[in-house]
């Protein structure tokens, strides 16, 4: 693909200061701009994803400089995939933001590009380091973006999670550091070979710095205990912002992946499958955690966070199983949580706004305009996230809980995950009554307000229910897709081979 693997993020990183620049009092010029930045990224990603279905990973260098000594970036099949699943729904919060949302404070568009460019970089890095780089650039970017529109709960929340994830970086520093002193490298690929190497002496360090990303990454991932920024992040930011975010924690996930399968996979020596034991149960207790916040949550937003909560638990629970069956499970699964979760929080801003000044509230008020159509879409979105049939949700957890037939924790997690999903729907089952059944028996309407985010945020919301529908409807062929991309995470030659020449790779 030559340059074609960068421009997901240099693109993004050129529109942003354009806008800064030049559109500062056009808001439709930085519409158009952001618009057309990530209708090109979408499209380059598609690209991007069918040249990884054709061949083997793809490497780029930045300055011509070989690995493990320089920058690279690689494509492989879950690196596409991500880049396409980000590019997607970028587009479609642009469009929901586009009703008006964008305009309630300065730079929105400068900061979503910027965004962009943090995880698409973090998708396609093959370097410890930059991943941290990477990180920072959307976390700086997401600081502006949840803080966007102002407000006091939105100013507490957004310093919370300023300095829980503050926290994080300053952990990843020192993990990075713990692994460079016992390695002396930090790309990917290059780990991978140098890991199984460590002398028995240096091996404390080496698991003390896996030990520490594990916690960094399951900050990002809200994974139990460090899972408290989440909740209050997620329900104060606005709802493009807050759908936007649905890709956030994906970042977590996706680094646990590609970490604890490419460098503390099954060949690390020692440090095989490092993440193992600590995983499974962390997720098993998220995804208990986040479902029942989903029943306790007095607000429709605060359920919507909790039930992001609860899914990380759930696709951390198909990865902790480290087996092809489990992760192409759980990449499914990955799939329908970002497009359901992003939808959810679409419909809530919709119904909050609709609802004057009980919001988001879960209790009885007056019927609301576009009360009969919003229903309509928080149905079918609320069965895709609760996981009952027949979308997507039924099928991913369905294929979660095949893949654990043989795992020792078997009864744990189909107790576990059995139970919450009944949780799930009774917490759904009683907000969707509250805010829609409940309000049938009142004719006053005349005096609910006006909504001011119209046709372009009801059809952005109604896209992504339809993804759901989408993805149950093709994931027989998205699952093709899926198996071979597990197959390749658990076979990394390819991967080391690509990045470091044939030389370094061996019989595995």
């Amino acid at each position: 693909m030559g340059h074609w693997i960068i421009v997901p993020i240099v693109l993004p990183a050129l529109v942003a200061p354009l806008i800064i620049m030049f559109t500062r009092d056009d808001l439709v010029l930085a519409r158009t701009l952001s618009f057309v930045s990530s209708a090109i990224v979408l499209v380059v990603a598609i690209a991007l994803g069918i040249a990884a279905v054709s061949g083997a990973p793809e490497v780029y260098e930045l300055g011509n400089w070989p690995a493990p000594f320089g920058i690279v970036l690689v494509l492989d099949r879950l690196s596409a995939l991500m880049v396409i699943l980000t590019a997607a729904l970028a587009l479609i919060v642009l469009l929901y933001a586009a009703s008006g949302w964008d305009g309630r404070g300065r730079h929105f568009h400068a900061l979503f590009q910027f965004e962009l460019m943090g995880l698409n970089g973090a998708f396609l890095t093959g370097d410890v380091f930059n991943l941290f780089v990477f990180f920072e650039v959307l976390l700086i970017a997401s600081y502006g973006l949840m803080l966007h529109g102002g407000g006091a709960e939105r100013l507490k929340a957004g310093f919370q999670y300023v300095a829980v994830n503050l926290l994080g970086s300053t952990l990843f520093l020192f993990a990075v550091g713990l692994i460079y002193a016992v390695t002396g490298t930090l790309n990917m690929a290059d780990l991978a070979v140098k890991v199984p190497q460590v002398e028995p002496g240096d091996s404390a360090l080496l698991h003390a710095g896996a030990a520490l990303l594990l916690l960094v990454f399951a900050i990002k991932a809200a994974l139990v205990p460090v899972h408290f920024w989440l909740t209050g992040t997620y329900a104060a930011a606005m709802a493009p912002v807050a759908a936007l975010f649905a890709i956030m924690t994906k970042v977590g996930a996706y680094s646990i992946i590609r970490i604890y399968t490419l460098v503390f996979g099954g060949d690390a020596g020692e440090a095989a499958w490092f993440a193992e034991p600590w995983l499974m149960p962390a997720a098993i207790v998220t995804l208990a955690v986040g479902m029942v916040g989903v029943i306790s949550a007095r607000t429709l937003g605060r359920m919507v966070a909790y039930s992001v909560v609860g899914s990380m638990g759930t696709l951390l629970i198909a990865v902790s199983l480290f087996t092809t069956e489990a992760m192409s499970a759980a990449l499914y699964y990955l799939l329908h949580s970002t497009v359901a979760g992003a939808a959810l929080f679409m419909i809530t801003g919709l119904i909050a706004e609709r609802r004057g000044p009980d919001g988001d509230a879960i209790v009885a008020s007056r019927r609301f305009r576009n009360s009969e159509l919003l229903s309509g879409l928080f149905f079918l979105a609320a069965i895709a996230m609760v996981g009952l049939p027949p979308l997507s949700g039924f099928l991913a957890k369905l294929l979660i809980l095949d893949s654990a037939r043989d795992s020792e924790a078997v009864t744990w997690i189909w107790a576990v995950i059995l139970t919450t999903s009944l949780i799930a729907t009774i917490g759904f089952t009683r907000a969707g009554s509250r805010l829609f059944w409940k309000t049938a028996a009142s004719d006053d309407m005349a005096e609910a307000p006006v909504p001011t985010h119209g046709v372009f945020a009801l059809a952005a919301a109604g896209i992504l229910v339809t993804g759901t529908i989408a993805l149950t409807g093709f994931a027989a062929q998205i699952g093709i897709y899926l198996d071979a991309t597990a197959a390749q995470l658990f076979d990394p030659s390819a991967y080391i081979a690509a990045v470091l020449g044939d030389s370094s790779v061996t019989v595995r």
